[in-house]
């Protein structure tokens, strides 16, 4: 069942529903509120918007770079499965 938490981010309060429970919600507002600071540091003013695409762009990079260690990771765990199959079959 989804549970309304409220988080405050940039200052603003928001309503979230979900299925996570209020922990893990405070814990996504809190890591938001973190990328949104480290944007603006340095800035003399803040543009709300330039900000928030700023961040959203180092979030989906960062994504991106993990997606693709899996995928090679993945690869390679296979790599070594299809290796040790071949030994057990090659020992029987």
């Amino acid at each position: 069942m989804k549970e309304a938490v409220q988080v405050t981010i940039l200052g603003q309060q928001y309503t979230v529903k979900s299925d996570s429970g209020a922990a893990d919600v405070h814990r996504v507002a809190a890591f938001v509120n973190d990328q949104l600071s480290h944007v603006a540091r340095g800035k003399k003013t803040v543009d709300t918007l330039n900000s928030v695409i700023l961040a959203l762009m180092n979030l989906a990079g960062t994504h991106l770079q993990l997606l693709d260690e899996h995928t090679e990771a993945e690869k390679r765990l296979f790599r070594l499965l299809e290796k040790l199959e071949e030994e057990a079959v090659d020992r029987s």
